[in-house]
C-alpha cells in the first residue's frame, strides 16, 4: 500500500525532530489516510484518501 492520497497525492514528508538541547534526529510525518469505498469513473473502488479530501468533499463516497 502506497501511503499517498488518491485525490491530492499527499504522501510522506521527511524532516528532523529537534529536542530542547537542539539535537537533530530524522523523523517522518505520515498523512492521515482512510481506506474508503468511493465512486471512481462510475464504478466503486476502495481507495486511500486523506481526511482533508474526505472532509472537503473532493471524492464521492459509495454506500
Amino acid at each position: 500500500m502506497a501511503r499517498t492520497c488518491f485525490v491530492c497525492n499527499k504522501g510522506k514528508v521527511f524532516g528532523n525532530s529537534v529536542s530542547h538541547s537542539n539535537r537533530h534526529n530524522k523523523r517522518v510525518w505520515l498523512p492521515n489516510l482512510r481506506r474508503v469505498k468511493a465512486v471512481v469513473d462510475g464504478s466503486t473502488r476502495r481507495v486511500n484518501v486523506c481526511t482533508r479530501c474526505l472532509r472537503s468533499g473532493k471524492i464521492q463516497r459509495a454506500l
